[in-house]
């Protein structure tokens, strides 16, 4: 199950200096307008720690993380949704992702023009975002009326529920709002709403890209993009953009964490992104250790045995007959599959067991 996140923002705000921070695909960054024609593509792993210390224990063959897709797509302008710029171009590149990962600038420089040459003001770049993608939605939406009043009329009950989700959707966009801020009750409701691909009702990262010296609290910029935030119930992040580049050079890890420890910081910005990126679309991590190798895989939270059965290979999920589960912690203290046995803490779940973050799993199937 791979994760597709979209870098976002307006022109010269440190998008591809932070997908190349991201990835080993290295963007051109250039202080003008348009400087990503195509949206250049990378694929990166997730930060897991438990994945080295289980490695030490059991010695595989490999260690296999989970991965995450992260899309760079060109800076959005003012007018993009009626196709200036190369707006629809990138809208629809926007479409296809997951998540959004949108990136504001929350720094000063004299050198990086903005648009107008007008002063630094994250508040109304993310304005200017919002509502391109939501006029966006919005033509999608009044598109969708269309095709459905008729059908609809004649009562057809999907119609029904089509024509009562995208009326909602509707009265949002036009207020300005964005269409997560709608919620649905009936599944059939929530069904509409999701093959609709509405991009403003895709989950949204704010991440505030801030000069050196703010890395660690942030700024004046990068808290009113935090409470804007918490308003919306979105998550937001600060990140130094420059610097994780210059670490991301550095060749050894002891030269990158004294770096951090320099700045003050625990873990790398770039981590921190990705994980949070993660759990954006609330996911979660199950693991399989063993000789060959310590695998994570990556399901949605709240599933059970046999659906993150079903992750590893279908005939797993349709023949599935329990889980043997060992908490990650237990693994460690005990030091292997065999004394936890012995000390009587692998657990075994049958169809109704909600897997958690963590859980060491092996699947006992018949097909």
């Amino acid at each position: 199950m791979a994760l597709k996140c979209g870098i976002v923002g307006l022109p010269n705000v440190g998008k591809s200096t932070l997908f190349n921070c991201l990835s080993s695909a290295k963007a051109q960054a250039a202080n003008f307008p348009f400087c990503t024609i195509e949206p250049n593509v990378g694929v990166i792993t997730v930060p897991d720690e438990r994945l080295t210390r289980l490695a030490e224990i059991v010695n595989p063959g490999r260690i296999v993380p989970a991965t995450c897709e992260i899309v760079d797509i060109a800076g959005l302008v003012k007018g993009a949704s009626k196709g200036e710029g190369l707006g629809n171009k990138f809208l629809g590149n926007i479409r296809e992702t997951d998540a959004i990962i949108h990136v504001l600038r929350c720094f000063n420089d004299d050198n990086i023009v903005r648009e107008g040459g007008a002063a630094v003001n994250p508040v109304e770049d993310k304005e200017i975002i919002d509502t391109e993608l939501q006029l966006k939605d919005l033509e999608t939406i009044e598109s969708q009326l269309a095709k459905t009043q008729k059908t609809a009329a004649a009562g057809n009950k999907d119609a029904k529920v089509l024509m009562n989700v995208l009326q909602a959707y509707k009265e949002v966009l036009e207020q300005g709002k964005n269409a997560r801020t709608v919620t649905f009750e009936s599944k059939e409701e929530q069904k509409a709403a999701h093959d609709l691909f509405l991009l403003t009702s895709k989950p949204v990262l704010y991440v505030c890209n801030v000069d050196e010296t703010s890395a660690k609290s942030g700024n004046e910029y990068s808290k009113k993009i935090e409470e804007i935030a918490r308003q919306e119930d979105a998550e937001a992040m600060v990140i130094a953009a420059k610097t994780e580049e210059d670490i991301a050079s550095l060749e050894t890890y002891e030269d990158k964490q004294m770096f951090l420890e320099e700045l003050g910081l625990e873990e790398s910005g770039v981590n921190r992104l990705i994980k949070k990126a993660y759990a954006l679309l609330n996911l979660e991590t199950f693991i399989t250790a063993g000789e060959m190798e310590v695998k994570a895989w990556t399901y949605h939270k709240g599933w059970k045995a046999p659906q993150c059965a079903g992750v590893i290979h279908t005939d797993f999920e349709k023949g599935f007959i329990r889980a043997e589960v060992i908490k990650y912690d237990d693994y460690i203290k005990y030091g292997s599959e065999a004394a936890v046995r012995e000390a009587g803490k692998m657990g075994i779940e049958g169809k109704e067991y909600v897997v958690q973050d963590g859980d060491i799993m092996h699947f006992r199937f018949n097909v």
